[in-house]
């Protein structure tokens, strides 16, 4: 069970974090930082988990856990560096730039 919660709460807090990534237009950075994590920390630290140290499934999932936390901790740290005054001001323009033509408003 602690396994299972530690997993649920890191792939909430990813998930909220990679959304954030998302809305801000930052799919390149989101996908390097999931590539990285997962493939570079996440499999292999699970691999040696598993065969190494013969952890059996808990080690997959460890190992995924590793990586589902590294992921959240490099983009809490883009988040966390983001000017949101920037950003608010970057959808406004988006929403006012991208008006519904008048003809259709009254239909």
């Amino acid at each position: 069970m602690p396994v299972l919660a530690v997993s649920n709460f890191m792939d909430g807090i990813q998930g909220v974090l990679s959304g954030a990534a998302r809305g801000c237009g930052w799919q390149k950075i989101g996908a390097y930082v999931n590539l990285g994590a997962y493939y570079l920390v996440g499999l292999p630290s699970a691999i040696i988990l598993t065969f190494v140290f013969h952890f059996g499934g808990k080690g997959l999932w460890i190992g995924i856990i590793g990586g589902s936390s590294l992921q959240g901790l490099l983009l809490l740290s883009f988040t966390m560096r983001t000017d949101w005054e920037l950003q608010a001001r970057k959808a406004r323009d988006r929403v006012n730039a991208s008006s519904i033509p008048t003809d259709m408003a009254t239909a």
